[in-house]
């Protein structure tokens, strides 16, 4: 049982752990008894840690891209990023931590209550001079880490990490950082899902809390208001029909944007002179919300071979799950045990989480885009849609396959699975270095309309968005929707390619074709001339999926005892 509330086991919160303390602190002091004689044992998380996977990012990249992040500071300029905050499941149980994966990909830093600073000049911090980089970390505690686990501390971060300076966070405030220096503030999203702690002034809250006060940041600013600015500056002119169907849906989610003096002139314009005019007031905020974020998307969208090895391992780690769970999927199976025999396998090889929630749907189920309930207890004959990705230190995959529990497709159901292949096939042709982003999915959606009408199931080909609702393509890296520029695709750029064809009950369409629901997807890395399928090894065509299906398993005799 994981106790990770952080309030309880430093202090004994619950009443259930103070009446523990409590009796411990009886038994300690009744004469001759075993815990007043025995030596206090030192805290096993103060002792050396255990070996380790080696395969990690290694320090030397996190700060080459720090750098990288430096360099396109502007003059008088500081980053700043804040780890992700500490997520409550239930009363005293949070969830795993995981950490900002921008924060990750600069530092490598994987605990909460931190911040990291980059100064595009040398700066003095805490008292050292030439500072360019600060990591602000949570210290090292004796019975934290009893309960926890192992924290780096500031001298384990700076020693680890290769960080140039490195403080415990409640130095943060003290640091003696001079805001008025700057020119530019830029971060991306504030934390505001953070707790306030009262115990600990220098939790994630309270380093906010600090940043905004210490930078000045108004009251009022609002990330939605610069990246809107940025957006009109941009693409305002250029492309105003868009922009302008794009601020009007955004209203209904920000409807505080409508009284922004420059939105409603631009709303309001009727030719390019005026919309201009209604951009141009709009002076680079010294808050900048914004451009860190593309900062961070051009630099992640493209992958260093140290990524690379990390997202390969992930890629045919899942693609194992999906072959082992083919051998020995039946229809007697309930969509919970295939679940779990995916993430069984990705433990297996060392996979440390699924890198999103694994979607697991039969018949019906496959019909929702991103079904997670999971818990239909027979498959019986309808296909099944298997959405599963393994996350490897930080990197996840993201591979889909669909496929009769029976282990042979009915012919309505090959139908539509061999033109969802086809699109898909259609879609990774198309991924080439300099194509636009979206041509993959222009590619996958002709050959879906064709082959719809073709099927009789639209009667007009714009009808297809009713059984393909969504986009082909996506980034993928630490995060399974990843960071990227969405401009036309570069070499080391990795993306998926899914189509996908769902047909509910009750759709205008044969009843033939209903609770039929297919996607296929691979993770495409895209190369000096070309791409190549990451996650091949995970059958896609009807006659290798039946192929394999009627293969035994490795788990075929691990039979577990029937509970009564």
């Amino acid at each position: 049982m994981r106790l990770q509330q952080r309030a309880d086991e430093q202090a004994g919160n619950t009443i259930f752990w103070r009446l523990l303390g409590l009796a411990g602190l009886l038994l300690a002091a009744a004469p001759g008894s075993r815990a007043q004689q025995a030596p206090a044992l030192p805290p096993l998380a103060m002792a050396p840690a255990p070996p380790r996977p080696t395969d990690f990012l290694s320090p030397a990249f996190h700060k080459e891209r720090r750098e990288r992040v430096r360099e396109q500071l502007p003059p008088h300029g500081v980053a700043v990023l804040f780890a992700a905050p500490v997520r409550n499941r239930a009363n005293d149980v949070n969830f795993i931590y995981h950490q900002n994966p921008d924060f990750y990909y600069l530092t490598g830093y994987d605990e909460p209550n931190a911040v990291l600073l980059l100064f595009k000049e040398p700066r003095t911090v805490g008292g050292q001079v030439g500072v360019t980089e600060a990591l602000f970390t949570q210290p090292r505690s004796a019975a934290a880490e009893q309960w926890t686990g192992r924290r780096l501390g500031s001298a384990g971060a700076k020693a680890q990490l290769q960080l140039q300076f490195a403080a415990d966070n409640k130095d943060f405030a003290s640091a003696g950082i001079k805001w008025a220096d700057f020119d530019q503030i830029l971060f991306t999203e504030l934390p505001a899902d953070t707790r306030d702690d009262p115990r600990d002034p220098a939790d994630l809250h309270n380093l906010v809390a600090t940043f905004r006060e210490q930078s000045g940041l108004p009251a009022n600013y609002s990330a939605d208001r610069t990246v809107v600015y940025k957006m009109l500056k941009r693409y305002g002119v250029s492309n105003a029909k868009d922009v302008t169907a794009y601020l009007n849906n955004l209203l209904k989610d920000l409807p505080g944007l409508a009284e922004d003096p420059s939105v409603r002139a631009y709303l309001a314009a009727r030719t390019d002179a005026e919309r201009q005019k209604a951009i141009s007031p709009n002076p680079p905020s010294r808050y900048d919300g914004a451009t860190l974020g593309e900062i961070m998307d051009e630099l992640r969208a493209v992958k260093t071979p140290e990524e690379l090895a990390l997202l390969r391992r992930a890629v045919r780690i899942s693609t194992a799950g999906q072959r082992e769970v083919m051998r020995l999927l039946r229809p007697d199976m309930g969509e919970m045990e295939v679940q779990g025999l995916h993430e069984y396998v990705y433990r297996r090889y060392g996979a440390e989480f699924q890198g999103y929630p694994s979607i697991v749907g039969g018949g019906a189920n496959a019909c929702i885009l991103h079904y997670e309930a999971n818990d239909r207890l027979r498959l019986d004959n309808d296909l099944i849609l298997m959405d599963c990705g393994a996350e490897y230190h930080g990197y996840t995959a993201d591979v889909t396959r669909t496929v009769p529990p029976s282990g042979t497709f009915s012919p309505a159901q090959r139908q539509i699975y061999e033109l969802v292949l086809a699109a898909q096939d259609a879609g990774i042709a198309a991924c080439k270095p300099g194509a636009d982003f979206q041509a993959p999915n222009k590619a996958a959606q002709e050959v879906v309309a064709a082959g719809l009408l073709k099927l009789g199931i639209i009667k007009k080909k714009e009808e297809f968005r009713l059984y393909f609702p969504h986009g082909t393509s996506h980034y993928l890296g630490l995060d399974v929707h990843d960071r990227g520029s969405y401009g036309p695709l570069k070499a080391g750029n990795v993306i998926t390619v899914e189509p996908g064809i769902y047909i509910p009950a009750g759709a205008p369409c044969d009843p033939k074709w209903w609770n039929i629901g297919v996607r296929i997807e691979d993770d495409i890395l895209i190369t000096a001339n070309g791409y190549e399928n990451l996650s091949a090894e995970g059958p896609r065509t009807v006659a290798d999926i039946e192929k394999t299906m009627a293969e035994p398993s490795a788990l075929e005799a691990w039979k577990l005892p029937e509970l009564k």
